[in-house]
């Protein structure tokens, strides 16, 4: 092995001092190199609880698993080590068969290059959309191709609640035509129906029912502001998913609109500034809650063409059972998404999007959590599941599954513990509950933070809806009442905005491909919400009484069957606005 240039110039370096110990330092310095930095970013100084989440984070965002895209290489190798975690923890598996998985059957969808159109006719002239830069359409997952021109009609929200003297879709005809409207619901609203009927599941159920052909969702200039149109744009051509029938058949889809399409905001002149109206109008009657819907000339043609498959993922399902005769055959679901975006578009060179916060830090939670449960000195009453589940990201899709088609008996789910995203860049003192006020789970959550040290910190964004957009609303819309865990807003050190980094993150890294194990995460925050989440379960699961909705409240009036009859255990939430 040829000597480095550093070994000549000790070997050969010579001093015209006299000092022998300046000699002695020398040679000491070319036998001893420098120590390295710890490899990693390796704590010694870190908790147990700490290093184990780090450790599953650290192998669930790795390259190597792709960014764990549901029906992929990359996910079924995350859910085989998450299976294998959680029986090295000693939960038993409570899948499908006997086993650690249950089988989540899917149709993927996939857009074709300039697969689509948009046309806008009218007596000024004919404006014909551009694929990917101004509009695209949405995934259909009833047929490959498929194309509508019809008269158009602008209906604001979309939003009919006769409950709170709101109609949309007033003096309007829709019948035979392409609906044109704007996503979320009238400012006016509480938290709970705004959430509720800025689903695009609801809007689209209103649209049908109105007799819709079609319709063109366009995004306004505030919410480009947080999801710049470019950035999904770049996206275009990765695959959506829905849940497939034993027919083969998509489920809850809406196949009456012939095609959906999205328009950005920059674009939207084309199709709203007509009789008098103009885009920056509607823009701010929307701002301000004051949209009201009208005809619009001409006609709309929109055009779609996509590839459909048939394809498969799978949640990972465990259990650590109870010890009461009675209580044990009650269950409370722990649940966290295990899938990413996959490979994507590539930024900066990356085209891996690890999803590192999203969510591979709520599963290490989750399997820490799962860890001090069942190493718990008094083992809980009730049974305890901890579920991984698949295809949040395209729609809640795993959780839909597991909540529906259980594989405990469907009646036996009394709560879901829900956790995704914790944003956990910089120290803090609290914690969000999100969606803890719908139920009697507000009790539990002020208990267990007060015995572990922690502040519970309201909603900060309750206009984001996101209590709809993650797994637990799968849950609450089969009846059983949920909270969602997620990262704090108080910084422990003073000159800290915790705040302003969360608002960071989703504006630089959210579904980026530097959403990886090398952002600054604090995995001692991590696993103090592991211990929190622990302390919550156990008390759910050991209480005399299962949770209960609030009296009056919207959800539990909705789902769980307070003064509305029955749950609506048959409708699906809609985390995105695809079909």
């Amino acid at each position: 092995m040829p000597r480095t240039p550093f070994q000549y110039r000790c070997l050969h370096r010579r001093s015209y001092r006299a000092a022998g110990m300046a000699l002695a330092l020398l040679l000491a310095a070319c036998q001893r190199p420098a120590p390295l930095p710890p490899a990693d970013g390796f704590d010694a100084t870190a908790s147990a609880h700490a290093r184990r989440i780090e450790a599953d984070v650290r192998f669930l965002a790795d390259d190597l698993l792709e960014g764990r895209e549901a029906g992929t290489r990359g996910f079924d190798l995350a859910a085989l080590y998450v299976a294998q975690r959680l029986r090295a923890i000693g939960l038993r598996p409570a899948g499908d068969d006997g086993g650690y998985f249950q089988r989540v059957p899917l149709l993927r969808a996939s857009r074709e290059e300039g697969g689509g159109s948009l046309i806008v006719q009218r007596d000024t002239g004919t404006v014909e959309l551009k694929f990917r830069e101004q509009f695209l359409p949405q995934l259909d997952f009833d047929r490959t191709q498929s194309q509508v021109t019809a008269p158009a009609v602008f209906v604001g929200q979309a939003v009919h609640a006769p409950e709170l003297d709101h109609d949309d879709f007033i003096g309007l005809d829709l019948r035979g035509k392409i609906a044109v409207l704007m996503h979320g619901a009238p400012k006016r609203f509480d938290t709970d129906r705004r959430a509720f009927y800025s689903s695009f599941r609801e809007k689209f159920r209103a649209l049908v029912e109105r007799g819709a052909v079609g319709a063109v969702i366009v995004a306004t200039q505030d919410e480009e502001k947080r999801q710049p149109w470019a950035r999904g744009a770049q996206n275009w051509a990765r695959p959506g998913m829905r849940l497939r029938g034993s027919d083969g058949r998509a489920i809850d889809t809406f196949p009456q609109l012939a095609v959906v399409a999205n328009v950005s905001a920059a674009s939207a002149d084309a199709v709203l500034t007509a009789g008098g109206h103009s885009a920056a109008e509607l823009f701010r009657d929307a701002r301000e809650g004051t949209l009201h819907g009208f005809d619009l000339p001409g006609t709309i043609t929109l055009s779609a063409r996509n590839r459909i498959e048939q394809t498969q993922s799978r949640n990972v399902v465990a259990l650590l059972p109870g010890t009461d005769a009675a209580l044990k055959r009650e269950h409370v679901v722990f649940s966290a998404h295990l899938d990413h975006l996959g490979i994507g578009a590539p930024v900066k060179g990356d085209a891996i999007y690890n999803g590192a916060l999203d969510n591979a830090l709520g599963v290490a939670i989750m399997l820490e959590t799962a860890q001090q449960l069942a190493l718990a000195k008094t083992p809980s009453k009730r049974s305890l599941l901890f579920v991984a589940v698949t295809a949040e990201e395209k729609g809640l899709l795993g959780a839909e599954w597991f909540a529906r088609n259980p594989s405990v008996p469907r009646d036996s789910l009394v709560a879901n513990i829900n956790m995704d995203m914790p944003v956990m860049r910089v120290p803090t003192r609290d914690v969000v509950p999100i969606g803890v006020e719908h139920s009697s789970l507000q009790a539990v959550l002020d208990q267990a933070a007060a015995e572990v040290g922690v502040d519970l910190t309201p909603d900060p964004s309750p206009e984001e809806s996101i209590f709809i957009r993650s797994d637990q609303y799968a849950f609450i819309r089969t009846g059983v009442p949920a909270v969602y865990l997620t990262g704090g807003m108080v910084a422990r050190d003073a000159g800290v905005d915790a705040r302003q980094q969360f608002r960071a993150f989703l504006a630089d890294h959210y579904h980026q491909p530097d959403d990886d194990a090398e952002q600054p995460i604090q995995y001692a925050d991590a696993a103090r919400l592991a211990q929190l989440n622990a302390r919550i379960g156990q008390l759910i699961a050991d209480a005399p009484q299962q949770p209960r909705w609030n009296p009056g409240d919207f959800f539990g009036q909705r789902f769980g069957g307070l003064d509305a009859g029955k749950p609506d255990a048959e409708a699906t939430p809609a985390a995105s606005p695809s079909r």
